[in-house]
């Protein structure tokens, strides 16, 4: 059904770059050389739009309007027809739109120090971004000579605490797993390859790459696994609690087939639940199972989905003697979900990890774990906050993606991306330059570790352990008392 008109005005000059840059087919050339559009195939991607020399093409919503409704809005008229045209299950990609659930991270405001606790200049004064990830020694142990003994556990070091997000290879391209990899190296942080396996021109960038164990088990062996400086057991993620994941088989092709170690042209599909894992017991036995594959030298991390009883879970896994949680939100992004599970399933990342922080340090066990979270971070002040929250560190997905050039059309299922992104399609693959991609990805996340440190400065911190679970810098707006309680903040002006 038709969403978007494609427009242009007289300032076109035919060169039929738009045509070219159309990987939907929404605009194709008449014999005449004249442009002939099919609305009913634009995404909104703005590829065309981007890349038209005159700047004579552009995109708007289709003016068209069916009947106001107090109950049906057009978009659940036209999804309801959709659906008897089709009797297939609504698909859709990238974050949910979450009609009415709120976005905590914008009614939350931070502090600032003023007279009694000066402020800090982080270009003239040492401020400290680093980040270690993993399980804290409980104590300090020395030998008879009474020289300290070192008993760390196995770590991830960051210079900044921000990550790349799991995306796997199948769903996204090799050249996007290039630019990730290589940014990730150049930063001095990590990337996850997601479940879809580690191709091996990625390799020598072990020594920042997060690989990950999924229920499908696609591509996991032993040199995987010791070909990473940590693994990711992947429980659930934020798009889709509850269920698993599925990659066409018309993406299963060349070295993604290869790489994920299943036949080309079938399709991979993970389950929903581990078949090995039904209790905390089960999942203690594969975290075990993994550092023993690893010699014990690499951290192993849970992943799971923000939902309702969240603090419990999280509680289990730092049992079970994983080293690293990771909490995926309410908003994380996906290349494909349900629509009414991604738009209905879950909860806010905000509220995930204050009740996760509050629920390990009541237990005393907060240390035992380090807390990464993801799922709708946007910018450095929504990092900021999120480790006020409790979290150690955060990661990003879509953010990155939009660094490199997505413009979220939500079509990543479709295989069809324009941006050379979520797709491969080797001619549309080769428009995104892995040098460049990361390049981009770098400026990003300097950037906002410069913001970070500009934030923390203001607020009299110089450090992110002394902002981590400091709860006190963030006041509330807008929120009832029960919100306020969940996220363990007072409001603004007390």
């Amino acid at each position: 059904m038709r969403r978007y008109r494609i427009r242009k005005d007289e300032s076109c000059v035919s060169c039929l770059r738009c045509v070219r840059e159309c990987s939907f087919g929404a605009i194709t050339a008449g014999d005449d050389k004249s442009l002939v559009f099919h609305h009913e195939k634009c995404t909104d991607c703005q590829r065309c739009v981007s890349f038209c020399p005159a700047g004579a093409i552009y995109i708007t919503e289709d003016e068209n309007r069916f009947r106001r409704n107090a109950v049906f809005s057009e978009d659940d008229i036209k999804e309801i027809r959709l659906q008897a045209e089709t009797g297939g299950v609504l698909l859709s990609s990238m974050g949910a739109s979450g009609r009415n659930v709120p976005i905590y991270f914008d009614k939350m405001l931070l502090n600032a120090s003023q007279v009694t606790n000066p402020s800090i200049d982080p270009l003239r004064e040492p401020m400290e971004t680093a980040v270690f990830l993993g399980q804290r020694p409980e104590g300090i142990e020395r030998n008879q000579m009474g020289d300290i003994e070192d008993n760390l556990p196995p770590h991830l070091e960051l210079k900044t605490p921000i990550m790349f997000s799991a995306m796997s290879y199948g769903a996204i391209s090799l050249n996007v797993h290039k630019a990730l990899a290589s940014a990730a190296e150049k930063l001095g942080i990590y990337w996850n390859t997601g479940e879809g396996g580690l191709h091996e021109s990625l390799y020598p960038y072990k020594e920042h790459t997060i690989v990950q164990v999924a229920s499908g088990r696609f591509g996991v062996h032993e040199t995987y696994l010791n070909t990473a400086a940590a693994i990711e057991i992947k429980i659930g993620q934020g798009a889709k609690p509850g269920i698993g994941g599925h990659l066409t088989g018309k993406k299963i092709i060349g070295d993604v087939s290869k790489t994920r170690m299943v036949p080309e042209g079938l399709d991979a599909i993970s389950p929903a639940p581990h078949h090995d894992i039904y209790s905390i017991e089960d999942l203690a036995q594969l975290v075990m199972s993994i550092k023993e594959a690893t010699h014990y030298e690499k951290p192993v991390i849970v992943k799971v989905a923000a939902v309702h009883n969240i603090a419990p879970i999280a509680s289990g896994i730092a049992r079970s003697g994983a080293d690293i949680i990771s909490i995926d939100g309410y908003r994380g992004g996906t290349g494909a979900a349900p629509k009414r599970i991604r738009d209905n399933v879950g909860i806010p990342i905000e509220l995930a990890i204050a009740s996760v922080d509050q629920r390990l340090r009541e237990e005393r066990i907060r240390d035992r774990v380090s807390v990464i979270v993801s799922g709708g971070i946007r910018n450095s002040s929504d990092a900021v906050k999120a480790i006020a929250l409790g979290a150690d560190a955060v990661s990003i997905g879509t953010a990155a993606l939009c660094a490199l050039g997505c413009h979220i059309c939500a079509s990543c299922h479709t295989g069809r991306c324009a941006w050379g992104l979520a797709t491969q399609i080797p001619e549309l693959t080769k428009r995104l330059d892995p040098e460049k991609g990361a390049e981009l990805l770098v400026n990003l996340v300097n950037a906002w570790t410069r913001e970070i440190k500009e934030i923390m400065g203001g607020m009299g911190i110089n450090s992110i352990e002394a902002l981590r679970g400091n709860r006190m810098a963030l006041r509330g707006v807008d929120l009832n008392e029960k919100e306020l309680e969940i996220l363990g903040i007072r409001y603004a002006g007390e």
